[in-house]
This record gives C-alpha cells, structure tokens and sequence, in this order.
C-alpha cells in the first residue's frame, strides 16, 4: 500500500482545540456541493435522480423565461432558451452521467465537475459569443443544483465518523447547518477571527483555522486530517506517532476545559476585593448550557440575527421570536440578558430586505440602519422583547448606532409597540433598559452624548477595532493589522471610559478584546468592570482578574499610552502583569 506523506499547512488560529476526522471539501462556488461515494448498487437510482433534477430545472427555466418575458419583452426572454437548450443536450447529459458511473459519485458533484470543466474550455476560446456560453452553463448548474437539492438530496450526516470540513468559504447559514451534524472542525482559505462564522466556530466549540492558502488545492475528500485551532494549524496524512500525540493534547485540553468549568463557584474579585462582572457572548441557544457550567453573570450579548439567518429565507414570526427570548430570559433569571435587534451586513439575508445588492456591506444598509429604513422588522422583534421581558431582566440593544437620531427613532418604535400591547391587551413590559453598541468611530467620540439619552451602552470591539483601522476584519490578507492593542483603539476606549462612566449610564465591553488576558489589566485600569464574552472564556478571565490589583492598574495605562506599537504594549503587559 502505498504511503502519502505527512503534510503542515498553516493559517489563522480562530477557534481553539484539536480536531481529529476526515477531510470533506466543499465547493467553494456552490458550499451546499459534497463529494459522496456511493454503493454500485445505488448508482441507477442516482441516475434517475439526475434524470429528474433536469426536467424539474427544465420547468423552472421556463417559468422564469414567462416572467421575464411578461415584464421585460420576448428579447430578453429568450436567454433563457439558450440554457434550457443545454439541459436538453445529449453530450452534456451523457457527461454527467458517464461521470456519476465511472468515479461512483453523487450528481451534485458529477453536475458541478462537469459545468466547471466545459466552462473553461469555453472560457480558452477566442470567439466572444462562444466564451458568453460559459456563463450559460454556470446558469444551468445553479438551476440544476437547486432542483437535485429538492429530490432526496444528500446530507453530511450520511457520512460516517467525524468531519472536518474544507472549503474557500463558509457561509455563517452553512456553518450553522453543517455544525449540527457530525462535523468536528472547519479548515478554511478565507476569513478572519471575527467574522461571524468564526463566532459560530467558537460558541459551538469547534476547531477551526482560515486563512489556509492552498488548502482547497491540497486535500481530497476523505483525507485524514488534524485541525488544531490553537496554533492554526493543519495536518494532512498524520503518521501514527502525530495522531497519538494530538489524540493526546485533545484528551489534555477536554480535562482542562472540566477544570475551569469548577471555577463557577468562585467569586470574579480583584486582589484588592474590586467586583467584575463576567456576562456571556451567546449567537445560539445551544451555548446557554456553557454559559451557566462555566459561571457567567448574565447574557451580556445576545446576537439576535443567527437566528434570522438560521429561518432564511423566511422572517421568523413574533411567536417564535417570543419563545425563544422567553427562553433565554427564564432560563438566566435572575441575572439579565440582554439581546441585540438585527444586526446583518448587506450580503445575503440583508439583501433580502433591503432588495438590492451592496457593493460595500460594512458601509451600507446594516444594523439599526437596515431595521430603521424596514421598521415592521424592529417592531416585530421589540413587541417579542417586551413579551419576554414578563419573565425576568430583560434589555435590548441596538447595534451600528452612528446618530442619536437613530437612537431616538428606536425609542420612539419602542414606545409605538408599548402602546400597541397595550391596547391589544398582551401581557408585556416595556419598564426595561434600553441601550446601544458602540461600534462606529463618531460614536465612540460622542459616547458622552449618547450615555445621556440611553441607559447602558456597550463597547462593541470586534467592529470599532474594523472601522478605526481600516481593516476588514473578514480578510485574511490583512489579518496582521488587525491589531486590538493598537495605540490608536486603547486612546478610543479611553475617550469612551473618560466619556461615559463618571455618568449615570452604564457601560460594559464586549468581543475579542474582553476575553484577552493580556489586555485585562489595561481594560481593568481604564475603570471597566463589566465584560461580556464567549462562555469559555469567562474562567480564563476570571483567573486574570483574581491576580490583579485595580489601585495599581492606573500606571499600567499611563504607561500603556507611551508606547507606539501594538507589539510593545502587548510585551509590556505580558512582562509587568505576568499570567
């Protein structure tokens, strides 16, 4: 048998732990597509499958074609033949299906090897009309793909053993769907550690590394593979001795993670008897259990749109909204939970809404900003938030807020669903803290203004550190940049702690930065005592905070503010407050 050799590769480290299974790659144009070796037995019924999926894609292509030609006219319609011509085509179907016999495999991935591979033959030739028939054929896979997915289609969960799944991208739809089967980790080319599909990776507490160039062009499917999320690296081909020593590390870490879920009962005090409070980061209701294991004070965030983007394309309904919140809310009283309204970017789901496409999402329509300009959306999750709040402390959150105008807008919509429970007779509260995320530079310079007009306010980390340098914190080119300890973002928290909390109103910090031990003591000495991060992180922070006294932490911070680099301040800290 002939031996394959032990490959590394090397990427961002974005969610922590070891992962150990089989490589499953996904189509990095079509994420849904899984390569599936099926039984000889069941390759005619596959053909038939295909068979099936080409008629029903014909039926849609001809309803569109109708549609198109009712409003646009017969010209523009007639796109549509071209295509439907190609379902019909003998030697493209028997491509397909000479494919799904010979390598045994599932017609999604035969439809999708075949469409690619004509596509580039197309695209080498010199006639202009010609290379126009590849993106023909890019059409007809979507349509194609799309009805085998309505006829039986296959699952990951149809594998056996543990997955690691590899692919360009991921959605943070399909890493929420892919996360509840047996997948075990994520290996992928892009992303940053603060994307949402990241937050996905760690809430469920999965292995995951991006930023992987190549990874894609390196494994084949059902590779052996070891992730380890914590150094962001990838093994291909483990020889014995490597798998024995991560199985190892894997059963370490699992013992550890049991010992820090013993911290719970311990109280969260500085050295010098000084109370911080611990909240929790949730996106899924699945993550309460380790909110409440691992000790957390509260639900200092809760994401609101992964559930959204779990419905999508469907809206969830005011009920459903209802009994999730409720949920959430008894299941923590009576320590508080407080939920953030919509916060989507301009892709996908967000497109939806607004019916047209962004060209720069994290400019554009997103936060309180989509939910504003679509106000039946708010109302619909703010009279759900009022129903739920009957059952313990209950606060909503607004994200992206720029303007007090869209404070005020938010007060106001709030005010209209009060009334209108009212009036309806629906038990509710509406007594409840209303606050904002401090995400967008002028914001976080008029944070004075805005701790006069809203209860409490929350430093959103993740997107202000995004905005004030300029990075994208989804972009693995320049991950480097993305620096929370730049001398830059510690003035910015600074102006907003200097801003906010000699007043009545308060304020907590959330994201990444809250759950990084080395930037505690700068965060501790800024006047911060409430944080809000991922469960697991709560008993790494609540040992940091137990080493710490607050009356010598207002140095740290002078001295914090004379370095000029993020890898200076970080080493200072590291050598002044050793962990």
């Amino acid at each position: 048998m002939k031996t394959v050799a032990t490959t590394e590769l090397v990427g961002l480290p974005v969610s922590g732990g070891i992962a150990i299974g089989r490589a499953v790659c996904l189509s990095d144009q079509n994420p849904e597509v899984l390569r599936f070796q099926l039984p000889e037995d069941e390759l005619p019924a596959e053909l038939e499958r295909f068979r099936q999926g080409c008629e029903s894609a014909v039926r849609e292509l001809v309803r569109a074609q109708e549609r198109i030609e009712r409003e646009f006219g017969n010209e523009l319609g007639g796109i549509f033949d071209a295509q439907a011509m190609l379902l019909a085509d003998d030697s493209f179907l028997q491509r397909v299906e000479r494919r799904i016999n010979e390598q045994a495999i599932n017609a999604e991935w035969a439809v999708l090897r075949t469409c690619e591979e004509l596509a580039q033959r197309f695209a080498q030739i010199d006639d202009e009309y010609l290379r126009g028939r590849g993106d023909d054929l890019r059409s007809v896979s979507r349509y194609l793909l799309h009805s085998l997915r309505g006829i039986s289609h296959h699952e990951i969960s149809e594998i056996e053993g543990d997955v690691v799944v590899v692919a360009d991208e991921l959605t943070p739809a399909d890493a929420l769907r892919l996360a509840r089967q047996h997948v075990v980790g994520f290996a992928l080319e892009s992303g940053g550690q603060t994307s949402h599909t990241a937050i996905i990776a760690r809430g469920l507490n999965l292995p995951a590394v991006f930023g992987i160039e190549g990874v894609t062009e390196a494994v084949a499917d059902q590779t052996p593979i070891i992730l380890d999320g914590d150094a962001g690296l990838v093994v291909l081909h483990p020889t014995p001795e490597v798998l024995e020593r991560f199985t190892a590390r894997r059963t370490e870490a699992r013992g550890l993670e049991a010992e820090l879920a013993d911290t719970r009962g311990i109280a969260s005090l500085t050295r010098d008897g000084v109370e911080v409070t611990l909240l929790a980061n949730l996106e899924l209701p699945e993550e309460l259990n380790d909110a409440l294991r691992f000790g957390c004070a509260g639900v200092g965030l809760y994401r609101s749109e992964f559930f959204y983007i779990e419905r999508s394309p469907e809206l969830p309904t005011e009920e459903e909204q209802f009994e999730l919140f409720s949920h959430l809310v008894e299941a923590m009283a009576p320590a508080p939970v407080t939920v953030r309204t919509l916060d989507l970017g301009g892709r996908k789901l967000a497109e939806q809404l607004s019916g047209h496409p962004e060209d720069n999402p994290a400019l554009g329509l997103r936060g309180i900003r989509l939910t504003l300009a679509h106000p039946e959306i708010l109302k619909t999750q703010v009279r759900a938030l009022f129903r739920a709040a009957v059952g313990g402390d209950l606060r909503i959150m607004i994200p992206l807020v720029t303007t007090i105008d869209e404070s005020r807008k938010f007060q106001e919509i709030c005010r209209l669903c009060a009334k209108e429970l009212e009036a309806e007779g629906v038990e509710h509260r509406s007594d409840i803290p209303l606050g904002a995320m401090i995400e967008v530079p002028a914001a976080a310079v008029a944070s004075e203004q805005f701790a006069e007009e809203l209860d409490f306010l929350s430093i959103g980390t993740n997107d202000l550190i995004q905005y004030a340098l300029a990075v994208d914190r989804n972009n693995e080119h320049v991950a480097e940049l993305y620096q929370a300890a730049h001398p830059g973002i510690l003035r910015l928290l600074q102006q907003i702690c200097d801003g906010v909390l000699p007043r009545s109103c308060e304020l907590s910090i959330c994201g990444e930065m809250a759950a990084d031990p080395v930037l505690t003591p700068f965060l501790l000495g800024l006047g911060l005592r409430l944080f809000s991060m991922s469960p697991r992180s709560i008993p790494v922070i609540k040992k940091r905070v137990r080493e710490l006294e607050v009356e010598a932490l207002g140095e740290t911070v002078e001295k914090c503010l004379t370095f000029r680099t993020a890898d200076e301040i970080r080493t200072y800290l590291s050598a002044s407050h050793p962990m």
